[in-house]
């Protein structure tokens, strides 16, 4: 067994990973001739204020009395400057956001698997083409752009991190502090000449990152008072920003400034996802080489319905698309326009020449099939045309220059895919072969087929053998000749041996078919019709939770179908109520849900109502160990359930986090994973500790209604362990055994281990629908991506996304750890080997991560592409977690440890 899960391990990680190779890698390619353009540059410096997560209807929406929250702003835009909404691409983050801003592109998908704070990939941007930059701001954001400059013309000024605390009482302080910063920089050039000739050159930028807004909107939200008010502090900042800029440099005229955010936010306090709030944000230009505020008497073509709103319908709106600047922003000659035009194609050009010299040279020569649309004939053609009428001064027929550019990034693209379909082809060979030999080996080993002794396989095992050699031979071949990567040889070999596996177990098959005469065939067909339905409404799942209300119903109806419920009445009707319960979940929504600590506390009440009635109940049946203290642990867990309220109640004083409930937070979470061991073995007073213990940490990272989720799940487990006791009498399997009497710790008698039944397909098919509800139940991928930071209060208020990540996907493991209890119960319980159970669970996981392969997209928006990658990463991941939480549950279930012993004392 363990044998087969290390096997199974490193098969599932290497499938885990090709999706990397095949759709996270990097498009940038490295080593083109830089391109510039001939004529001066209307600016010699440019100042970037970046006002992070503010939206677009914060800043331009006016007060109920008339008047602008950013007066300043709001001048720049009807008097001297352009103005428009920046839309940004999903995830709507801070690094992401930046990257757009300062290096010019959309981060590509290579990041998902990078750091948050470090550069995914080495990119140019604007900072490493200056001749000085420098910064002001987060030390999360800045250090990321000086690290990827060249040499040493990057200077960054950053606050402690510390001081990104959400419990702060007045996060706009550290805005405050970037102004105050850059006022006293200027200040200081004034006794250092060296430094004052530097800031007199041109080609300098000055950034300031301005984090106070972003963390007022998660404190307190963006419609509360801070983060209005921190709005306008920003406003006057800018103001006496640009006052002492224009007086340092005696108002020459050769300063542009720039004033927008990375993303928005929700009303909620998140971001991350794609609603408007997060992708609409502010943009507005002004200074050297931009264009005026252009006053407009027709309707302009924005059916957005906010400048209404906005009261800016007479003045030129101008939106782009975040990182792409249009040419309508520019106040200069159309001659520098098509000049800039023109560079940029061959900027463009150059990039598409470097990718296909680069994936001609790993290709054979007759393999390779270059890119239709833009040959050498053609680039030529459309460079030279487009140079001819810019001498020409025909600088209106310049379109040619936009062509230029669609085509090589199409070309670009075309070229990043070229080796895609390959790769999937070798990666789909390898899942269909490990699932067939996964089939066979289940077949073989417990389904109680018995091979006559006169079977001969039908290809003996040396051919086969030398067959499989030659063919991985060819391929690394083949590869070597193509000087691929080392991950290619991985993927491409990896099915030889699966294959040779699979085709050595043939014979298995033949027995088979050779049994089907004896095989219920009717009954069979209904469950694999039943289960591959059942299957693709998991998958629907992933697009629409509400069909986990669906499957909820059909499931609660079971012992009615069945037959059970004339058997076992009362446990058929828990049965029903906790599906109709859990299927409530699903319909609510993941993401903007108002914090509500008092749920919470009757979340508390319920799990503690529960535990009462379950220990008073079995007093009798299953008395406590005298070692068992279940009313200490209840305590705790009303403890927890309390402890959110207080965090609450004093962050919404401004009183900060208290120590106490910090010290009850982190202990807790520690103490979670040993509780458990320490209590009785028997089957429910542990599966009750386990749930008591977990809940407590799940409590405190609830800020709703999701804390009502675990106790419901548990409840339906619960009856899942029950009534699953009266189906395996019902198939006569074994005589009825209560069982609260079997224990985890018990040596498993190898006798008592039976073979599989038709009916073990269905629970390992409810193992696998409990997991995807456990996951989805009060989330989905949106809600990962813009959780709410309220959730880790009562942990930490400082941001620190790597200590906050950790503590979320531990919330989403708990309802995982009480589905896996629940299953490694019924194994023991239904009396089947953990590896039968198991080896079907692995099938139904791997058939849901290969409709999720052929699922994957490459077109569309960010987000449609995000998300087809995040399922199937979703799954895969799964089904490796699984295999690594098997044996935590495992543990958890079945050792304990004992702190004391009572010792007999024999008198003489």
């Amino acid at each position: 067994m363990i044998t087969f899960l290390l096997v199974g391990l490193i098969v599932h990680v290497v499938f885990f990973i090709s999706i990397f190779d095949i759709y996270f890698t990097s498009p940038l390619v490295h080593g083109m001739t830089p391109q510039s353009i001939p004529l001066k540059a209307p600016a010699s410096r440019l100042v970037l204020v970046v006002a992070d997560g503010l939206r677009a209807d914060s800043l331009f929406s006016l007060l109920p009395n008339g008047s602008s929250r950013s007066p300043y702003i709001r001048s720049v835009i009807e008097n001297t400057g352009s103005w428009g909404v920046s839309h940004t691409r999903v995830p709507t983050e801070s690094r992401p956001g930046h990257v757009a801003l300062i290096a010019g592109f959309y981060e590509d998908v290579s990041a998902v698997a990078k750091g948050w704070k470090e550069n995914p990939v080495e990119f140019d941007s604007v900072f490493n083409e200056s001749r000085r930059t420098w910064c002001w701001g987060s030390p999360d954001i800045l250090p990321m752009f000086a690290k990827g400059a060249s040499g040493d013309h990057v200077y960054t000024h950053t606050y402690p991190a510390q001081e990104e605390d959400f419990a702060s009482t007045d996060a706009s302080r550290l805005d405050r502090w970037v102004f105050d910063q850059v006022k006293s920089f200027f200040q200081s050039v004034k006794s250092n000449s060296s430094l004052g000739a530097s800031l007199l050159e041109d080609k300098n930028i000055f950034f300031l990152h301005l984090l106070g807004i972003d963390t007022n909107g998660h404190a307190h939200r963006p419609m509360s008072k801070e983060y209005k008010e921190n709005i306008g502090l920003v406003d006057s900042g800018v103001a006496d920003l640009v006052s002492t800029v224009e007086e340092f440099f005696g108002y020459d005229g050769k300063t542009v400034y720039v004033f927008t955010s990375d993303h928005g936010m929700t009303n909620w306090g998140s971001h991350g996802a794609g609603h408007p709030s997060e992708t609409l944000t502010p943009l507005v230009v002004w200074g050297a080489g931009v264009q005026k505020a252009q006053r407009v008497n027709e309707v302009q073509p924005y059916a957005d319905g906010y400048l209404q709103d906005w009261q800016l319908e007479h003045v030129r709106r101008v939106d782009v698309n975040q990182g792409v600047l249009p040419l309508l922003y520019l106040n200069n000659s159309e001659e520098f326009k098509a000049e800039s035009m023109y560079t940029n194609a061959i900027q463009i050009l150059e990039q598409f020449k470097t990718k296909m010299s680069q994936k001609k040279e790993t290709t054979l020569s007759f393999l390779f099939t270059p890119y239709q649309f833009l040959t050498e004939s053609k680039q030529v053609e459309i460079t030279n045309k487009a140079r001819i009428l810019i001498q020409l001064q025909k600088y209106e027929d310049i379109s040619l220059c936009q062509t230029l550019i669609t085509r090589s990034l199409e070309g670009l693209v075309y070229y990043h895919k070229y080796d895609r379909f390959f790769l999937g082809c070798s990666v789909v060979m390898g899942f269909i072969g490990w699932t067939s030999y996964v089939v066979l080996v289940i077949l073989k080993t417990h389904s109680g087929l018995s091979r006559p002794p006169d079977v001969v396989q039908k290809i003996p095992s040396r051919k086969l053998l030398t067959l499989c050699l030659c063919v991985a031979l060819l391929i690394i071949l083949f590869l070597l000749v193509q000087r691929s990567p080392l991950t290619y040889y991985i993927y491409c070999l990896l099915p030889v041996p699966v294959w040779y596996c699979v085709l050595k177990e043939s014979g298995t098959l033949t027995d088979l078919v050779q049994s089907a005469h004896s095989l219920p065939l009717w009954k069979c067909l209904r469950y694999f019709v039943l289960v591959a339905f059942g299957i693709e409404l998991l998958v629907v799942s992933f697009f629409h939770r509400s069909v986990l209300t669906i499957g909820l119903a059909a499931l609660a109806l079971w012992p009615f179908c069945s037959g059970l419920f004339s058997k076992a009445k009362w446990r058929s009707l828990s049965w029903f109520l906790g599906c109709l319960c859990l299927a409530a979940f699903p319909l609510m929504p993941v993401v903007g849900r108002e914090p509500n600590v008092d749920v919470v506390m009757c979340a508390g009440l319920l799990i503690l109502l529960t535990s009462f009635c379950y220990l008073w109940s079995s007093r009798h049946k299953t008395p406590l160990h005298t070692s068992d203290r279940p009313q200490f642990v209840m305590l705790h867990v009303a403890v927890c359930a309390y402890v959110p309220s207080l965090t609450h109640s004093s962050l919404l004083q401004k009183q900060g986090l208290p120590l106490m409930n910090q010290i009850i937070s982190w202990s807790t979470l520690a103490s979670s994973i040993v509780i458990p061991l320490l209590s009785s073995t028997r089957i429910f007073h542990r599966l009750l500790s386990i749930l008591l213990s977990l809940t407590s940490t799940y409590f405190l990272l609830s800020t709703g209604s999701e804390a009502v989720f675990p106790p419901v799940l548990s409840w339906l487990m619960f009856a899942w362990i029950n009534i699953e006791q009266e189906a395996l009498l019902a198939q006569g399997v074994a005589g009825r055994q209560e069982v609260s009497s079997i224990d985890f710790a018990a040596n498993i008698d190898i006798s008592r281990i039976r073979q599989l039944k038709l009916d073990d397909i269905r629970r390992s098919y409810f193992f696998v629908f409990f997991i995807i509800t456990a996951f989805f139940g009060t989330g989905n991928i949106a809600s990962i991506n813009s959780f709410d930071p309220a959730s880790v209060y009562c942990f930490l208020t400082v941001f620190n996304p790597f200590i906050m990540g950790a503590l979320m996907m531990w919330k989403v493991i708990i309802p995982f750890i009480i589905v896996m209890c629940t299953f490694e119960t019924i194994q023991v319980s239904t009396q089947l080997s953990s590896r039968s159970l198991f080896l079907i669970v692995l099938v139904i996981s791997d058939l849901m991560a290969l409709h999720f392969f052929f699922m994957v997209q490459d077109y569309g928006s960010w987000l449609d592409i995000g998300t087809s990658i995040s399922h199937y990463v979703i799954v895969m991941s799964m089904t490796i977690f699984l295999m690594l939480l098997s044996v935590l549950t495992h543990v958890l279930t079945s050792k304990r440890i004992i702190l004391w012993r009572r010792t007999k004392i024999h008198f003489p």
